[in-house]
């Protein structure tokens, strides 16, 4: 057989099979591992209020019975069908306001990242440098492309500017171009921390300083408690920040709708400026065509129902996700308390929102552990070695909060309470071994 590319033999594009396949083989185990909605939120017949509705708002745009069929039943423009009511939410509910050619309406945000990297990757000495832990799909997405990842390690308090800085200035001293940088600023997948005012700031005047773009990722704003943070792009005054949206999380997965915007100016290749959304939109033209007609009126009708405000949309989520987070903190803090968890070497954040909070223990963790976690005491979590690029991790676990009733997390907790005592209290090997 011939050989395939070196990219499907990577764990990082394991991952998520891996993880359904444990939960596939431990059905009674809970699982803290998928970061998706919660099921209930979701009714079998809003779908079709939702269409329903869009098709109602191209007629009274004045669009005819056979434009409206078109639009519905037809390929559709590559760069989207929604662009408009989409830049007029970002303008409602977000502060980013932007002319709706510089959006393109992508199959979720994983497209919009391969987009992007297609597009700013010219060469072998052009380099992507993430926030490290990240999430997989921009890491996967770049060892597709063969894309060289510089991680940069945050730091438990989360993101430092003097870190990202040195990690720009050692690549170019390899005599590479840092192209652009990838972060999830609010409540991060995996790590569950979000980037404070300051923060966001020193990222924007380092980004212009040393010429490079923001790729800014942030799916969990809207379904988070409180106001949040400003986002990277609703700051940026000089287009540094391409932003990566999805409706995954505030709409709902199933219809794999998510955005990119893309306002910068690029030289084509005849010489003259365009939109940087334009050459991404020439390159999805390739990968797939459009996105599904059906699935931008299904979020487009979500949005006009909404006014365009998320915020409004999800309160009801953000409120459940909340008091999820801050029951699974309760629970864990009841199971292993102050005292305990020193004596230990457990700890934990305490995210205020998102879908996600991350534990380190004191014994490695890896997917062999993970499946004992399974089998023997019940519990599923991920380990974060698969958010580290490279190495790193070793001793986190990544909890989601998201997918659990009250009662999943009560349970599951303690059956993860069970588990860490237990492997702690296992002899140290060259396999498990302490941190000290």
């Amino acid at each position: 057989m011939a050989e395939l590319h070196g990219s499907v033999s990577e764990p990082v594009l394991d991952t998520m099979n891996f993880l359904n396949e444990v939960t596939h083989r431990y059905p009674d185990a809970i699982s803290f591992a998928p970061g998706r909605p919660y099921d209930g939120f979701f009714d079998t017949e809003q779908v079709f209020g939702h269409i329903r509705r869009y098709l109602d708002h191209l007629a009274e745009q004045g669009s005819t019975q056979a434009d409206i069929r078109t639009a519905l039943y037809q390929y559709g423009p590559t760069a989207g069908l929604i662009r408009r009511i989409v830049a007029d939410a970002l303008r409602a509910d977000e502060d980013i306001d932007v002319p709706a050619e510089s959006i393109v309406v992508t199959v979720g945000a994983q497209e919009a990242m391969l987009l992007v990297l297609r597009a700013l990757i010219t060469g072998p000495d052009d380099v992507l440098l993430v926030s490290s832990p990240c999430y997989v799909g921009i890491t996967g997405a770049a060892r597709l492309l063969d894309v060289a990842v510089r991680p940069v390690e945050e730091r438990e308090d989360g993101f430092s500017a003097a870190d990202l800085e040195a990690a720009v200035l050692a690549e170019k001293a390899r005599g590479r171009r840092p192209r652009a940088f990838y972060v999830v600023p609010d409540h991060s997948n995996p790590s569950g921390n979000t980037m404070g005012p300051k923060a966001r700031e020193e990222l924007l005047e380092l980004a212009g300083r040393h010429d490079f773009l923001i790729l800014e990722d942030s799916p969990y704003r809207q379904v988070s408690p409180g106001t949040p943070e400003p986002t990277l792009k609703s700051l940026d005054r000089a287009r540094r920040v391409v932003h990566l949206g999805s409706y995954s999380k505030t709409v709902f997965p199933g219809a794999r709708v998510g955005f990119v915007v893309a306002d910068q100016r690029v030289r084509d290749a005849s010489g003259g400026e365009r939109l940087l959304a334009d050459e991404l939109a020439k390159i999805k033209s390739m990968v797939t065509v459009n996105t599904s007609s059906l699935s931008q009126a299904a979020v487009a009708g979500a949005l006009l129902g909404a006014r365009g405000r998320l915020s409004e949309l999800n309160a009801e989520a953000a409120a459940y996700y909340g008091q999820a987070m801050r029951e699974v903190l309760r629970q864990l803090d009841a199971r292993l308390p102050a005292a305990r968890r020193e004596a230990l070497g457990v700890r934990w954040n305490e995210p205020g929102g998102g879908f996600f909070l991350t534990l380190r223990v004191p014994f490695r963790v890896d997917n062999t552990v993970l499946t004992t976690s399974a089998q023997d005491f019940g519990v599923i979590w991920t380990p974060m070695t698969h958010f580290h690029p490279g190495t790193g991790g070793h001793h986190g676990i990544r909890l989601s909060i998201s997918y659990l009733t009250p009662a999943e997390i009560e349970e599951g907790t303690a059956r993860l309470a069970r588990f860490i005592e237990a492997h702690s209290a296992q002899p140290r090997t060259s396999g498990t071994q302490r941190e000290r």
